[in-house]
Parts: C-alpha cells; structure tokens; sequence
C-alpha cells in the first residue's frame, strides 16, 4: 500500500537538455525533507516533451539516487499502450518498484478500452510491479471510472492504489464504493488533499504533490498529521500552503489588440518560474509551454511573499539547502528577468 507524501519530480533543463546534476539535487532535496517516495517522468516533469530515451534516462537516473532511501515511481503512461509497455519494461529492469499510468490522451479510449487495452496489458506484464492509473481528465480528455478501477483492483494484486485527480468528490466516493477498503486512493490535487483524507468517504492515504518540489516539508508534514489524526495542526498547515497550492494553475486575464482574453498557466509553468526564481534547478518549460504573463509572473510572487512573510518555515529547507537569501530573491528583479513575456 503507497501511503504519505510522494513528490512528482520536476524535470530541469539546461538549454534543451535535461540537467542531471539539478536532477540529483531535487531529487536529495525532496529525500532530505522528508518525502515517502519520488515519482520520476510525470506530468508535473514534462512527460509528454521528453523522448523516450530521456524518459528512461531520468527513470534511471532517479531510481539510483532513491534506491534504498524511498519509494521511486516511475511515469510510463501515454497513449500508445506499445509505447508504455516498453517503457514499464525498463523501469521494471532499472528497479522501480511501481509506475504511474495516465489516461491516454487525445485519443479518447472508453473507460472499457482504457481497462482492458492500457491497463490490463501492463498489468498482466509485470506483477511484480506496482500500477497505479492516473486518473486525470481535465488534461487527457478520458476517464478511467471508478467500476474499471474496481475490477482491475479485484483482478490484479499489483493495481491496489489509483492517483485521483478528478476534481470531482463525487467520483472519488465512488472509487472508494467500488473499490473497497483495500484500494489505495492518493490525491493528485495538492489543494484538495486536506479534504480527500479527511472525508470518510474517500479516505484518501496521501499525495502525489506538485508543492513538494518546493515545500517538500510541509507537504510531508501536512500528510503525516492527517495519518496520526491530527486534523487541527493538519488543517494550519493546509491553510499556510493554500497559497501556494494555487499556483498549480494560475489564471488570468489578458487584453489583446481584440479585447480581453483568459490565459492559463498550467504546471508545471508556474511551479518551475518560482523555482528559478528561488535559485532551484529548474530551466524553463519546453515548448510548447513557455513563460508566464507579467500578471502571472506578479501572481507567483504575491503568493511566494505571502508565504514567507506569514509562515518563513515553509521556504526555509530551500534557504538551508540551496543556500540562498528567499526574501531578496523574491525582492530583487534580476532573479525574474526573462520569466515572462513582456507583452501578449
């Protein structure tokens, strides 16, 4: 059973190249912090722009910093079940001990198909292997439901934990009816891990976490209150961080030449700018993503102040292991430069 606070790692670029040395330090930052476990090649680290080579290169790469200290989950979902199998197949050969499926996307397979064609297969494939379906279909535009999540936890020993990130409690309360008590549910919506685990109806036992990248403390610290019962320290620490759980997607509007129009920064965009601007590794998002707008820019930085000036222990573990001044980078403008566009 997978329970407490597993980071998806964010994948730094230098250039248009991955930069193991800043994959390392993130990956021993989250270690030292207190994570359960690292998921290796998400979404959250940009999954769908790396190759495969790169994928199975960081996959490595992770599972050889993690071996022996947490968990390492590593991310082979995509949309052609050929393709994630061939992934799974070296993950399992590198030592993960579980992978990430995401719903495939764009093609949009029925929950059945989803089952029975993706799931199933890799299943079947690699018992020894924990899967774990992510399901996510604000960004994949297909759902695994609740009733195929149920049979393949009833048919498979090695499908007993699903990531949810439907946004939809209702959804989750029925994966927790179908599925039954033996089925692990983590939350992947950072902001709504305080109510997944909180609602005897869900029963959530922790986290997947975008923040951890950045608050690998506080997230941990958070998920283990709310396993002991501690509901009210857990429930300080969710309201300290809300900030900065809602910078998973940031959201503004725009003018244009044609009148004002929304913009979506979606992660990891904004996540991977406040990291460059605390002097993480980090690197920019590959194209298509780019840079946030200056009122996004602007927004990231309200909520970064926000939580330094309120609760300075949360950014601190990056101050003490980064070796860097939090207050004056978020002050001083040369630590922003070339995060935004400067104009639509």
């Amino acid at each position: 059973m997978l329970k407490g606070c597993h980071t998806a790692l964010i994948t730094p670029f230098t250039g248009t190249k991955v930069d193991y040395d800043g994959l390392n330090k993130l990956a021993e930052f989250q270690m030292e912090y207190g994570i359960s476990g690292i998921l290796a090649v998400g979404t959250t680290g940009e999954s769908p722009t790396l190759s495969w080579d790169e994928h199975n290169r960081v996959i490595d790469a992770v599972i050889a910093r993690t071996r022996g200290r947490c968990l390492c989950i590593a991310g082979t979902g995509s949309n052609n079940t050929r393709e994630t199998l061939e992934g799974t197949r070296h993950a399992a050969a590198a030592g993960a001990e579980a992978v990430l499926l995401v719903d495939p996307y764009y093609n949009g397979p029925s929950s059945l198909e989803i089952r029975r064609e993706y799931v199933a297969p890799v299943a079947a494939a690699f018992p020894s292997v924990q899967v774990i379906p992510y399901v996510i279909p604000g960004r994949t535009g297909a759902q695994l439901l609740p009733e195929d999540i149920a049979i393949l936890h009833q048919t498979y020993t090695n499908v007993g934990t699903v990531k949810e990130a439907t946004g939809n409690l209702e959804n989750m309360k029925r994966t927790r009816a179908c599925g039954g008590e033996s089925l692990t549910i983590l939350s992947g919506d950072d902001g709504m891990t305080f109510q997944m685990m909180t609602d005897g109806a869900i029963g959530a036992a922790g986290v997947i976490s975008v923040m951890s990248n950045i608050a690998p403390a506080a997230v941990s610290q958070m998920v283990r209150y709310l396993s002991e019962g501690n509901r009210q320290a857990a429930e300080q620490l969710n309201v300290a961080l809300t900030p900065l759980f809602n910078l998973v997607t940031v959201k503004t509007t725009e003018k244009t030449p044609y009148g004002d129009v929304s913009c979506r920064a979606r992660n990891p965009l904004a996540v991977k700018t406040l990291m460059a601007i605390l002097g993480m590794p980090s690197g920019g998002c590959r194209a298509p993503l780019g840079k946030m707008t200056r009122q996004g820019l602007e927004t990231v930085l309200a909520a970064a102040r926000k939580t330094h000036a309120e609760h300075p222990e949360i950014l601190q573990p990056v101050a003490d292991f980064f070796q860097v001044d939090i207050a004056e980078r978020l002050e001083n403008p040369v630590y922003r430069e070339g995060l935004c566009y400067t104009d639509y």
